[in-house]
């Protein structure tokens, strides 16, 4: 029995076959897919470009390691508490609309962290950074998933995410930069301009009638107007439907758990322990995550490549991946420094973030397309609160106490429960389609 049948809630055609798309469709459908990752970059160079600016920021205020990284998990964290609302509002209100305001806000609270005189201040403008950007990722991935036919879930998914590694690497070098020739307010005021110049060009070419006229017939069917009402008990086993997709959900977060560590402490671990100065710290931890953006987009693609339509295949993916990270940043957290570890720390940030090309479409694979705003938006609870938010803020605790050196040094222990959680969801995941087959028959 479907489960839905009697929600209101639409299901996705197991179907695989795509409707012809007109070349004027597609092509409108991919420069969606281009702004709305321009605009990930600019929520990610807003969000990260405060890390470079670390051992200025230590320096004039006197703060700690623990209250740098509170200002900077203040933002995933309102991000993972506010997400699941604001979802739920934008799947009512329009997700297009809602973009164009999640965009105004973070890009006004950015150019509040540049006239930040304290501490406090600083706290204040980051945490309205975080209400800015709180459902962007899980919005604007809904609105892709709905213009792009399913086989393609792994690619939009690892392209459209890779653009936070690829914001963080802009927005950490040029932070650095800037900082350098023009002062560390000046970099906080260039990353708010670029929001806005992008929300005024996506505001011109975004409609809901435009997106609902390329829709293929194998995507997410959604209202016309991108509005979905539905009954509290459809929506919160909507969410939940599996203990695979909760497995996925948790699995994705706790991986995460080590890529928010790195996005904000390398480029302090490189200063304090290389002996960089904050510029070349800042260029070198942008080239790395860099390394990350590419490995989240090539892991996408690969994932598709040897998965197609199997979701085993996805969880295999992600077990691997999980365990190719711990092993080498293990290695390399425990070599000298210089060149050899550096030979270790890039193929080990290669699969920071290939957890969004094997959970998301799990993910999606799992839920009803009508509520993928909301479900999107629960992972990104998990994923800011559990892991985005977490590392940052428990490292600098470690930090305090023990250096951060040592704290990095242990950090590959935490890729050991996302791998145990991604076994466990294959082992969900085969039983429940061991199940639906006898039902079936």
């Amino acid at each position: 029995m479907n489960p839905y049948s009697n929600n209101a809630i639409p299901v996705e055609s197991a179907s695989p076959a795509a409707a012809p798309a007109t070349a004027g469709a597609k092509g409108y459908a991919w420069v969606v897919f281009s702004l709305m990752f321009c605009l990930l970059l600019s929520d990610y160079m807003s969000r990260q470009a405060l890390n470079a600016l670390f051992p200025l920021l230590k320096a004039q205020w006197q703060i700690t390691d623990t209250q740098l990284g509170s200002i900077s998990s203040v933002v995933p964290l309102m991000v993972g508490v506010l997400t699941l609302p604001f979802s739920i509002i934008a799947d009512r209100w329009g997700r297009v609309r809602s973009i164009a305001l999640m965009v105004a806000v973070w890009s006004a609270a950015t150019a509040g962290c540049a006239i930040a005189s304290s501490y406090h201040e600083m706290f204040i403008a980051r945490f309205f950074v975080g209400v800015g950007e709180a459902a962007y990722g899980s919005v604007g991935f809904a609105m892709l998933l709905s213009i792009f036919p399913r086989h393609m879930r792994s690619t939009v998914a690892g392209g459209f995410t890779s653009a936070a590694a690829f914001g963080s690497v802009l927005g950490v070098s040029l932070s650095g930069l800037i900082a350098t020739h023009f002062g560390w307010r000046w970099s906080m005021g260039v990353m708010a301009i670029i929001g806005f110049v992008l929300v005024i060009i996506y505001c011109a070419v975004v409609t809901e009638e435009k997106l609902a006229s390329v829709q293929p017939s194998n995507a997410n069917a959604t209202p016309k107007d991108g509005r979905v009402k539905l009954t509290p008990r459809a929506f919160v086993s909507g969410l939940f439907p599996s203990r695979s997709v909760f497995c996925a959900y948790l699995g994705s977060a706790l991986q995460l758990f080590v890529q928010g560590t790195l996005f904000v402490w390398l480029p302090s671990y490189l200063h304090r322990y290389w002996d960089m100065p904050v510029e070349k710290a800042a260029v070198l931890a942008a080239g790395l995550l860099l390394v990350s953006g590419l490995g989240q987009l090539l892991c996408g693609v690969m994932t598709d490549r040897v998965s197609g339509d199997s979701v085993l295949k996805r969880w295999n993916m992600a077990i691997f991946y999980c365990l190719a990270l711990g092993t080498l940043l293990a290695v390399a957290f425990r070599l000298p420094h210089g060149n050899l570890q550096l030979a270790f720390l890039a193929p080990g940030v290669f699969f920071l973030a290939s957890t969004f090309g094997t959970c998301n479409p799990i993910i999606a694979e799992g839920t009803p397309p009508a509520i993928h705003g909301s479900v999107f938006a629960t992972l990104t609870l998990f994923n800011n609160i559990l892991g985005l938010a977490a590392g940052p803020l428990i490292t600098g605790m470690v930090a305090d106490a023990v250096g951060l050196e040592v704290a990095l040094r242990w950090l590959p222990l935490a890729a050991v429960p996302p791998f145990a959680v991604f076994v466990i969801g294959r082992w969900c995941h085969v039983a429940e389609k061991a199940t639906r087959d006898i039902a079936g028959k």
